[in-house]
């Protein structure tokens, strides 16, 4: 239906009848949770996909950061970027850690290594950078700076499942990498998330804290919390493997057509792609700067007049929510790209099941707004592109 309404994602599901073996099995085993089959299957299998060597599976990603910080001790102050979902800071203040707010580069959008080194003070433990819409942080400056002062690395790549760097997985990285499998990425197991580990001996520490600290059946070791993945939801993530390179691929094809149709339209500038040796294409964002004849918010508004609804990723900043607003590294002033980027950014639907058809309704709107004739009609009028 051309009229339907087109949001900035929409989770990737196989066919039904593709699924109900696996819920079959689930019913005959009567296993539903605490590390079933397909729990210890999906682990091993993700491994092998991701090319790492320990995961800990999680029954959502923000459980999976709370319990990262946990299994490290994690104390005291962790330098952070403003420019994420707010579940990155909220991990650390559930942990009771201070979040300091460094600001990001104006290319990849992710924490600018320039600006760690300065905001370090002797009660920080660790830095938490987060691999923007999938695009890898520039891992080698801030392991430099981590190594210098004796600072942990967890990174926050909820975006990043299946990128890679010229060495293999991003996910390698750091002491600990963190996935989400929400409904909205890239691999979805429903609600979900993951821990990857640099060895076996980390991973048995997470598996303990995520089902109460539980070691045996007599002996509770530490302050756990149930962040178990359950049997549905690791059997959904089974049968999602098998279909995740098709759906990368497709999110591929649109980047490009986006790309194609957008490049030359003044005043919309499309982040440049970023070197990684496979990206996800989890995103599409989009900077709408000053020689576009409407403001970021007002081609918001435009676009959802025609029923497509782009998402202003990440706007506010979590700087700027009120449990954070008072720290002094949230000051705007401190953060001058991340507050640019952040008043300048959309990012337009993208998802497998985006017809090319769907994708032209969002260009048509995009490059007809470009038009000043168009622009100050309301609603604007959507043309074919030439």
């Amino acid at each position: 239906m051309t009229d339907k309404t087109l949001y900035v994602t929409q989770p990737h599901l196989p066919p039904l009848e593709e699924f109900l073996p696996y819920l079959e099995e689930i019913w005959e085993r009567r296993i539903l949770t605490n590390g079933g089959p397909f729990h210890q299957q999906l682990e091993k299998a993700l491994c092998e996909y991701l090319g790492v060597e320990h995961i800990a599976l999680f029954a959502n990603g923000t459980l999976a950061l709370v319990t990262a910080l946990q299994s490290l001790r994690i104390t005291g102050e962790v330098i952070t970027t403003p420019y994420s979902f707010v579940a990155t800071a909220h991990s650390l203040l559930w942990n009771g850690i201070k979040p300091v707010f460094v600001d990001i580069d104006p290319h990849s959008l992710n924490l600018d290594p320039r600006q760690i080194e300065a905001a370090i003070t002797p009660q920080t433990t660790a830095i938490l950078p987060v691999h923007c819409y999938g695009r890898p942080c520039d891992v080698e400056a801030i392991q430099r700076i981590a190594d210098n002062y004796n600072l942990k690395v967890i990174y926050d790549a909820a975006h990043a499942f299946g990128v890679r760097d010229a060495g293999g997985s991003v996910l390698r990285h750091g002491d600990l990498a963190i996935l989400s499998f929400h409904a909205t990425k890239v691999f979805n197991t429903f609600e979900g998330g993951a821990i990857v580990c640099p060895d076996a001996k980390t991973k048995q520490r997470i598996d303990h804290l995520k089902n109460f600290g539980f070691v045996d059946e007599v002996t509770v070791a530490a302050p756990g919390i149930n962040g178990k993945m359950s049997e549905i939801n690791a059997a959904f993530g089974m049968l999602q493997l098998k279909h995740v390179d098709a759906a990368i691929e497709r999110r591929g094809q649109l980047d490009r057509q986006y790309r194609d149709a957008l490049g030359e339209v003044a005043g919309l500038h499309c982040l440049p792609r970023d070197g990684a040796a496979r990206d996800n294409h989890a995103y599409f964002p989009i900077l709408v700067e000053d020689g576009y004849p409407l403001s970021r918010d007002a081609l918001y508004a435009r676009l959802r007049e025609h029923g497509i609804h782009a998402r202003r990723y990440f706007y506010p900043l979590i700087s700027d929510f009120p449990m954070y607003r008072g720290l002094p590294s949230a000051q705007s002033g401190n953060l001058p790209v991340a507050a640019g980027i952040s008043e300048r950014v959309l990012c337009l639907p993208i998802y497998p099941d985006l017809t090319d058809e769907q994708q032209q309704r969002v260009i048509d709107v995009l490059r007809a707004c470009a038009i000043p004739a168009f622009a100050s009609q309301a609603p604007c009028v959507s043309v074919p592109c030439a």
